[in-house]
């Protein structure tokens, strides 16, 4: 069975990229609880600092635009990192299907319908016959 990209960079670290070493810091740290009180921070900070600016529409617009840019990033960097989660997933999903497809082809040889559920089970995941 051929194993998806996620599979492959999960057994050889060493070849992740650069920017697949920063999507899984990234996550990681802004899953968490610091990342969040630095988000109130800056929301605080920006209301506290509504005196300091000339007019009100500067005020607002200052914190729409920071917001937008790290949502935009934010949004790429968690999305890259779901996609691996799936893929992940998914590469264990398959190796479990294979498995058990191949459990119950061996205990098939004298149960047709057993065959039958095996050959199912093998068609609905995908896995194709090795020769």
């Amino acid at each position: 069975m051929e194993r998806s990209e996620a599979a492959e960079t999960r057994t050889q670290d060493e070849h992740r990229t650069g920017f697949e070493r920063f999507v899984e810091s990234a996550h990681h740290r802004v899953s968490r609880a610091p990342f969040f009180i630095v988000c109130v921070a800056i929301v605080v900070a920006w209301f506290v600092s509504a005196p300091l600016w000339p007019d009100l529409k500067s005020w607002q617009v200052a914190i729409h635009t920071v917001g937008s840019v790290i949502t935009l990033l934010l949004l790429v960097l968690l999305e890259n990192a779901a996609r691996r989660a799936d893929e992940a997933s998914q590469e264990k999903l398959n190796v479990i299907a294979e498995a058990v497809s191949e459990l119950m082809r061996s205990e098939a040889r004298n149960d047709p319908e057993l065959r039958e559920a095996a050959q199912r089970l093998r068609e609905a995941v995908g896995l194709e016959e090795r020769h």
